[in-house]
């Protein structure tokens, strides 16, 4: 019964998300509004790439932010928004379908998905407000370290998790500040999956448990942060659509027919993208900051003159 209240409570979170999504779109497409010049298509393939592995465990957001880095889709600064914007519903159909079939105790389930949603309301007030460099150090370091825990899980780092569904005492509470953490600098663009199902491994929990766990985070602090993001307008509407669009089939196809895949070596793949992506942004931060100084020492010159 608890877990029917979880699901009906995360579907009407989702529809308000929808409805407050949806009347900001018809404002930001209305006549007389700038036009963005984004094809959708892309975003598209994006959308379901990155969630068709995001639903086999992968995560999206080092995926997503790699490939916008990499084809120069969208601004830098746009990215973490458009990301927790974008990814949103097809996390929310993730976690309608995990919470519903894996039996993970029920209080360890709310608590970790409450501070995770609370982390990510603090984070994504702070980050939404962050000027561009800011933006692209911030993400280049949170790439950089979810690389690394990327490459720890495939070289067998940590450990391989218990047989518990469920957490108390001392550990419940180490998974609840974690989790607000996760939550936090997940608005950053560093998605909470791969921290998360360490976290999980670490605590003596089964393997299985973090899915629930992090999908059902994500499904209820996306849309939390994403109001955030939304409201400030500091995300690409457009290509928010197409990671919806694409995303949501792409859930259903990994859940219920594809089921698994040889992840490992997808992983390694990911690992090398996604510390290019982090070097490309932090190298893009520093270039940046440099040209304005420059500027700004040659503009009392240009002055004087």
């Amino acid at each position: 019964m608890e877990k029917q209240i979880l699901l009906i409570v995360l579907g009407v979170v989702t529809a308000i998300y929808i409805v407050v999504w949806f009347a900001y779109l018809r404002r930001t497409f209305g006549a007389g509004a700038p036009k963005e010049r984004i094809s959708l298509a892309p975003q598209l393939g994006i959308g379901f790439l990155a969630n068709f592995m995001d639903t086999l465990g992968v995560g999206s957001f080092a995926i997503t932010s790699s490939i916008y880095k990499l084809l120069n889709a969208i601004p830098d600064d746009l990215i973490p928004g458009t990301m927790n914007v974008g990814h949103a519903l097809p996390t929310a159909t993730e976690a309608f379908i995990f919470v519903a079939v894996v039996a993970v105790e029920f209080r360890t389930l709310a608590l970790m998905i409450a501070a995770a949603v609370l982390g990510a309301w603090f984070g994504a007030g702070t980050v939404s407000q962050w000027p561009k460099r800011r933006i692209q150090i911030g993400l280049g370091i949170a790439l950089f370290a979810a690389a690394l825990l990327m490459l720890g899980s495939v070289l067998n780092w940590f450990p391989a998790g218990g047989a518990a569904m469920g957490l108390s005492g001392t550990k419940l509470i180490i998974a609840v500040v974690c989790n607000f953490m996760f939550g936090a600098f997940q608005q950053l663009g560093v998605g909470l999956y791969a921290p998360c199902m360490i976290l999980v491994y670490f605590l003596g929990m089964n393997p299985l448990a973090a899915f629930p766990i992090m999908m059902g985070s994500c499904a209820f602090l996306m849309p939390v942060g994403g109001f955030r993001f939304i409201k400030e307008a500091r995300y690409s509407p457009k290509a928010a659509i197409g990671l919806t669009i694409g995303g949501i089939p792409a859930v259903l196809i990994a859940a219920f027919i594809v089921k698994s895949l040889p992840i490992s070596k997808v992983k390694w793949l990911v690992v090398f993208v996604v510390l290019y992506t982090s070097v490309m942004l932090l190298r893009s931060a520093f270039t940046e900051s440099a040209a304005e100084a420059a500027s700004r020492s040659h503009a009392p010159e240009a002055a004087s003159e």
